[in-house]
């Protein structure tokens, strides 16, 4: 095993700080790690079950804590990798590449300040951004642009507060798009073509 280091971060529920840590491949394997923010009220944890890893992160948009497992080839090499919170689609921990990491913790301390300056009950975290999602996903199913690694181009859309899934019709296959901040709106226009592929989100 080459010794890649891999950064991991997240936004503390307690005090909105980002924390953003370094690690070994190798270290990630050897032992259990946990990663707490300085103020104390958080911490990741990250445990190597032979095959695959456990994760365990704080969420800062619904206060709770979430668990998700991954791949060990995923988890070690992949660009970036984002586990969500299942009840409003924001992300909550990131593992990947350092400066991928960087980008992707901007990105949510974006979405999670229009969370907090929001005034009113809505359905979605950012209406104007989640309609041109909307908008921009019909576009590209129009143009036949749809389709799933499986073969089929039947698919379903599961739409959250702050990001939609479409899922393949198929073999129940999803791809998850955020839509809560500008920038994942400009991501979306950008792509001519979405492949939903199994095992990924």
């Amino acid at each position: 095993m080459s010794d890649e280091m891999r950064s991991i971060g997240f936004l503390c529920p307690k005090c909105r700080q980002s924390v953003i840590v370094e690690r070994s491949a190798f270290s990630l394997v050897a032992a259990p790690t946990k990663i707490a923010c300085p103020c104390g009220g958080s911490e990741v944890r990250i445990d190597y079950e032979g095959d695959r890893f456990r994760v365990e992160a704080p969420c800062v948009a619904c206060g709770g804590k979430h668990i998700a497992y991954c791949p060990e080839k995923n988890f070690l090499h992949q660009k970036a990798l984002g586990f969500s919170c299942g009840k409003t689609g924001l992300d909550c921990c990131y593992v990947g590449q350092d400066e991928a990491v960087y980008q992707a913790i901007k990105r949510l301390e974006e979405a999670v300040d229009e969370l907090d300056e929001k005034q009113e009950e809505s359905s979605f975290l950012n209406d104007v951004v989640m309609a041109e999602v909307l908008g921009e996903l019909k576009d590209i199913a129009a143009r036949g642009g749809i389709s799933c690694a499986c073969g089929s181009q039947d698919w379903t859309l599961k739409v959250h507060y702050s990001s939609v899934e479409v899922v393949c019709a198929r073999c129940g296959a999803s791809l998850r798009l955020r839509a809560a901040t500008l920038d994942d709106l400009n991501d979306l226009c950008c792509r001519d073509k979405l492949l939903i592929r199994p095992g990924r989100s």
